[in-house]
């Protein structure tokens, strides 16, 4: 049935209504530019600010995440769908179908506008993030597809073969992504289900990934989570209250069409859990370079102790081997780079074999993918103990344009 009050869903379950109405009478949402939750007991992000939101925002628990073809040739057809798109992720993060009543609203003829999924759901803490890939900006024959081949960035790169990647067919690239991450599940892949539908004849999805559990956390309020392997994962992380760390090493700040945006790195990385699961403890936390139970580096203190790589242990051999991810991740290790990692696990099924296929799927947001991504993966790649028991299936980067404010659209700063 329709909601003829036009009403969110939030307050159709009274969740956090009274933060609700006290929003609308400031100026409903108004983004603070760090793209965090509306209010303490809201379950409503912040969609316009200076940032797209989903980058710095408090992780959520699930994620959706699509990488999308663009089938027209039209600038004006893309355009007006980036201009759909915004008001209907505007709508959508308010925890409102993508049009008012447009579950039941339109005409019984016809489809209705909203698949209709998340109705009676909160909105979730939902955040859309939309990115362009470099073929967006040039097929494969090095053609200007929409007018706007001198405006491809630098940043956005070919991403190298790195060793041991094995990518599969149909998980790589795409012209547009869409991240999607919320509290339900149910929540996240009805915004980027709606959003590829819009698009009908516009655009198609090129491939897809769901993710459940947070690997990563994204402010000073969040536990470190945990991998499939069971360690802390990300403890070194760019966070939402690092200011200067975010200016460096995650904004672009270039004076071009992405100033305040960013890139993203999508890879999927299948984990060999059956393998892992038979190695010992101590050769889990060496591989590792951290304990299990707490995730402090082996050279000792808690987990956001700094690691002590000069630290000798037995056999005049370093504590924290040389050939350990914290070691080989650490940013004092590469120079500095850090990057604000926002993975997720995801597991989908078995193989023919009956091994799981699980793993991570990685995102990180970097401001310069050349030189704070692609050395430090090479590096991890090339040495890191752990990768006999990784697997690299999928890989993605995306320019990630700055927010919008209300009015404008996703990718205003390029094509406006």
């Amino acid at each position: 049935m329709p909601d003829p009050s036009g009403v969110s869903r939030r307050t159709m379950f009274g969740v956090g209504a009274g933060t609700l109405v006290a929003g609308a009478a400031a100026g409903f949402f108004a983004h603070d530019g760090l793209a965090v939750a509306s209010g303490a007991d809201s379950d409503v992000v912040d969609f316009h600010g200076d940032h797209q939101a989903g980058i710095v925002t408090e992780a959520q628990d699930r994620m959706c995440f699509a990488a999308i073809n663009v089938l027209t040739s039209d600038r004006n057809e893309l355009i007006d769908l980036l201009k759909s798109w915004t008001k209907a992720c505007a709508n959508l993060s308010q925890g409102l179908p993508v049009v008012p009543d447009g579950v039941g609203g339109g005409s019984r003829t016809a489809p209705p506008i909203d698949t209709g999924e998340a109705q009676g759901l909160s909105a979730g803490h939902l955040t859309v993030t939309v990115g362009f890939g470099r073929s967006l900006f040039l097929d494969a024959d090095g053609k200007d597809r929409f007018d706007i081949a001198d405006q491809l960035p630098d940043g956005l790169i070919e991403l190298p073969h790195f060793p041991g990647d094995m990518l599969e067919d149909g998980r790589g690239g795409g012209d547009l992504c869409i991240q999607a991450c919320a509290d339900d599940p149910q929540v996240a892949v009805h915004a980027v289900r709606n959003l590829i539908r819009m698009g009908f004849g516009t655009v198609s999805t090129r491939w897809m990934q769901l993710g459940f559990g947070r690997t990563a956390s994204t402010s000073p309020d969040q536990e470190t989570p945990r991998n499939l392997f069971g360690f802390k994962d990300g403890t070194a992380n760019v966070r939402s209250d690092e200011a200067k760390a975010l200016d460096k090493h995650v904004w672009v700040k270039d004076g071009s069409w992405m100033d305040n945006g960013s890139y993203l790195v999508a890879r999927r990385i299948r984990m060999h859990v059956e393998t892992w699961d038979r190695e010992s403890l101590d050769g889990q936390e060496q591989i590792l370079g951290r304990t299990k139970v707490d995730g402090a580096p082996l050279s000792g203190g808690e987990e956001f102790a700094a690691p002590d790589f000069s630290m000798m242990g037995a056999g005049n051999q370093p504590i924290i081997p040389i050939d350990s991810h914290v070691r080989l991740a650490h940013p004092n290790q590469n120079d500095g780079v850090r990057i604000l990692r926002r993975g997720y696990n995801y597991a989908d099924g078995a193989d023919t074999r009956g091994n799981l296929d699980a793993g991570l799927f990685f995102i990180a947001f970097v401001a310069d993918p050349a030189n704070d991504f692609v050395p430090l993966q090479n590096r991890l790649a090339s040495q890191d103990a752990l990768s006999e028991y990784l697997l690299h299936t999928g890989s993605g980067l995306f320019a990630i344009p700055p927010g919008t404010t209300e009015g404008g659209y996703i990718g205003q700063t390029l094509f406006g």
